[in-house]
């Protein structure tokens, strides 16, 4: 009787695993455990939605700098002053819009009466002479050739056809500027030549002298 109750209540209690067995389960769950963590770790992390993508994306990039067509007309007196250079040797011109001949040199479309401080009478030709020596640069230059801002690049030093220094950069808007005077619209084409108009007028100080003189008299 005492045996076989003894036998029965040995059967009922489920063995302990040996020491050796119980270590190995813990090292193996151990193992597991680090492996998944550095899965998570390592996964990469979930694409923003498209809508805040879009977004941040359209917030940083700047505007185009508008293009001059190449059928665009730059005024009577621009087209005179581009037609003065060679059509079939390249050449960078920044020409005035109508509003800075009229504003600036007093030069009206149409109406070739300006007169400035040296002689009198009409030198529109003699005016836009100068202006277009200031003007032009020979060789080509288009927008993406001038460095936008933070780009680390300095702005382009180049030199009129009569020797004027022009310094051309981009402002954020990626509107060419030279020599502080914004441009209008870029990039148009007569021939070999690139057109470029800005608002104001390229001279040198002798040439501001003059125009400033006849306006205080």
């Amino acid at each position: 009787m005492h045996r076989t109750a003894a036998r029965r209540k040995q059967r009922r209690l489920s063995p302990l695993p040996p020491p050796r067995l119980l270590a190995v389960a813990v090292a193996f769950a151990s193992t597991l455990i680090f492996l998944l963590l550095v899965l998570l770790s390592t996964s990469p992390p979930s694409p923003p939605p498209p809508g805040r993508l879009a977004r941040r994306a359209s917030s940083s990039t700047a505007p185009a700098p508008p293009r001059c067509g190449a059928t665009a007309s730059l005024g009577e007196l621009g087209d005179a002053m581009v037609s003065m250079l060679p059509k079939d040797l390249p050449f960078t011109v920044f020409v005035p819009s109508p509003a800075s001949f009229r504003r600036v040199l007093r030069l009206q479309q149409g109406r070739p009466n300006a007169s400035a401080a040296v002689d009198d009478g009409d030198n529109t030709y003699a005016v836009l002479s100068r202006v277009l020596g200031f003007s032009a640069v020979p060789r080509r230059l288009l927008a993406a050739d001038v460095p936008p801002p933070g780009a680390g690049g300095a702005a382009r030093l180049l030199e009129s056809v009569s020797g004027l220094r022009i310094q051309a950069s981009r402002d954020a808007r990626g509107a060419v500027v030279v020599n502080g005077v914004r441009s209008e619209c870029v990039d148009g084409f007569r021939g070999e030549t690139v057109v470029h108009v800005i608002a104001g007028v390229l001279m040198d100080a002798e040439f501001e002298r003059a125009f400033a003189v006849e306006s205080g008299s």
